[in-house]
């Protein structure tokens, strides 16, 4: 079912607002334009996108807030996100014209009055039975252009709402949720157009990238990620992704995984999207050709790739597969941000779930360097000149067909775990320093291949897995890298596995949270901790800031959950002491206390 809902309105097609909603939001709004969201970096009285900025740096230029007086911040209010619905808040706010727009777990949206705390609207998506999201009931964000603002729902369905009401304008339907889609991110906004993801890569669906006009919701063009499908512009097909059975054996392109589950950022010097596709389906790569080290049958693009786009057509413009031959589960979604090097190079950057940090070209997507950013791993010896893994084969789980019993293949211990080095939660990056500011975690994984066959929305793994620790004294690791060298600069380690986003200023500052429940503050040159708040449950969310009144402000979501209390193996049991929860916190510092120290 597809109407809207709310827990506290009576008529389900209408959100809930509070009593004098209408006469706050009475006065006129502005509608945000395409320059408004190109600057959004630079206008630090509203943060209007996902990433701040959609080339997703992450980077403020507001310096009020400082390594001087950071100590003085202060709670300025907190916001409940309520009821039973406590699971994990993945979700980096929204601000603009005194509104405060936050998603919630459970595909909620609220407007949140940004002076006060108080709520203005509520929207909760009514979900049907049987939806399939793979990691937790989660939502990273929204995205706000004109007098709308989009976010995407678990039943894999894109919503436009009034911003001033939280009223209905026009839904659609991104994918089937019965064959297991969904959608989790925050879509990205280019030129009139909302351009979405999907998510679902654990039950054989395939990748693609939708964009709609946000007016009026019309598909405009779609592209598959698999190769062997075919894209479509204004409801005609376009052109095929790849080339038929050029890396794919038989059928299995036509379950073959790939979802682009974590959204994509945008260039707007080269005029690129780019998007990430997670792992082949299923799991067990022997079944996908991996058999075949030699050529590159079992390479199966474009999953665990990087993919520049045309965002007026979606055509492919190129790809850089980060891990060929797949068969851990390092899906290649993981944020990829422009940057200019010391050198004035125009490149991109990104950490990979595989432990493997990679610099391209941003024109072509050339590969330019790679290295390390976690320890030990163990699956391949090194990235090769033409960018390319240098596999170590014994470290891939074994080949079930082989098994005298043919059931469970050898066992390997693998590093990093499937969770990866970096998972979702986004770095930063600082135009001051030029260091990118990386959340990773240091765990490994026993993980083997099982038979398996495809059956539309159950799982498509073909693998066991468990997670384990590596170390004694820390899982989580924020490590500040420089791009160029690969230089890990300083790091600082957590106990338990960081799942935060990473905010960087220039005051100097790095910003993350803690499962343990504590919002941190860094010194962006040294590592040093400088600031520390407890917030009562565990942090996975995104911090933001902006200037209002002549006062920096600072928000994130607390609430723990995700997919380490799901699927951490060892790991899980380190954390499951910690509590749910659903707040958002925000902080600022007062202006008779921005020049103490």
């Amino acid at each position: 079912m597809l109407a809207s809902s709310t827990a506290y309105a009576q008529d389900a097609t209408e959100p809930a607002k509070a009593a004098d909603t209408e006469e706050t939001m009475a006065t006129e709004t502005k509608p945000v334009t395409e320059e408004d969201l190109a600057n959004d970096t630079q206008t630090t009285d509203n943060v209007l996108t996902n990433g701040m900025g959609r080339h997703l740096q992450r980077y403020s230029p507001l310096s009020t807030l400082n390594k001087d007086n950071v100590q003085n911040l202060v709670p300025a209010w907190a916001f409940s996100l309520g009821g039973e619905k406590q699971r994990g808040q993945e979700t980096q706010p929204l601000i603009y014209d005194g509104v405060m727009y936050v998603t919630g777990s459970y595909s909620r949206l609220y407007a949140i009055d940004v002076e006060t705390g108080r709520e203005l609207w509520q929207y909760d998506a009514r979900l049907p039975e049987g939806i399939l999201p793979c990691c937790d009931v989660i939502n990273r964000g929204a995205a706000i252009f004109g007098d709308k603002i989009y976010f995407g729902t678990l039943d894999a369905t894109l919503v436009a709402l009034d911003m001033k009401t939280g009223d209905v304008v026009w839904r659609d339907r991104i994918a089937d949720y019965r064959a297991g889609y969904s959608y989790t991110s925050a879509p990205l906004i280019v030129d009139g157009l909302v351009i979405t993801g999907n998510s679902g890569g654990e039950f054989g669906i395939v990748g693609e990238v939708q964009a709609r006009d946000a007016e009026t919701g019309d598909l405009v063009w779609t592209r598959p990620v698999i190769e062997g499908h075919m894209g479509t512009f204004k409801g005609e097909e376009s052109s095929m992704t790849g080339e038929l059975n050029a890396t794919w054996p038989g059928d299995m392109w036509k379950t073959g995984g790939g979802a682009t589950w974590l959204g994509g950022s945008y260039d707007a010097e080269t005029d690129t999207i780019v998007f990430g596709a997670g792992n082949p389906a299923p799991w067990n790569s022997w079944l996908r050709g991996a058999g075949n080290p030699e050529g590159n049958e079992g390479d199966n693009l474009y999953a665990a790739s990087r993919i520049g786009m045309d965002p007026a057509t979606g055509e492919i413009k190129w790809h850089y597969q980060t891990t060929p031959r797949e068969g851990w589960d390092f899906d290649g979604v993981n944020e990829v941000v422009p940057f200019t090097d010391g050198e004035g190079n125009k490149r991109w950057a990104t950490a990979d779930r595989n432990g493997f940090f990679y610099v391209l070209n941003r024109e072509d997507g050339a590969f330019v360097n790679a290295t390390p950013f976690v320890k030990n791993i163990s699956w391949a010896e090194g990235i090769d000149e033409n960018g390319r893994p240098i596999f170590n084969e014994d470290n891939r789980p074994g080949n079930p067909a082989a098994a005298a019993d043919g059931g469970k293949g050898e066992v390997v211990f693998s590093v990093p775990s499937f969770l990866g080095g970096k998972n979702w939660m986004p770095m930063a990056y600082s135009q001051d320093t030029g260091l990118f500011y990386v959340p990773s975690n240091e765990w490994g994984m026993d993980i083997w291949n099982e038979p398996v066959s495809y059956k539309k929305g159950a799982a498509y793994l073909g693998s066991g897995f468990t997670i384990k620790p590596i170390f004694e004294d820390h899982i989580g690791s924020l490590k500040a890298i420089d791009p160029t060298s690969g230089e890990i600069k300083w790091e600082y380690k957590n106990d338990a596995p960081l799942w935060a986003g990473v905010m960087t200023t220039a005051g100097g500052l790095v910003f993350t949270g803690t499962p343990e429940g504590q919002f941190k503050a860094f010194d962006a040159d040294t590592g040093e901790e400088l600031w520390s708040f407890q917030t009562g449950s565990g942090i996975v969310g995104q911090p933001v800031t902006w200037e209002m009144d002549g006062e920096q402000y600072v928000a994130v979501a607390s609430g723990w959950g995700g997919a380490v209390p799901l699927w951490g193996g060892e790991v899980a049991k380190k954390v499951n002491y910690l509590n749910q929860g659903g707040m958002i916190w925000t902080f600022k510092l007062p202006k008779q206390l921005a020049s103490q120290q």
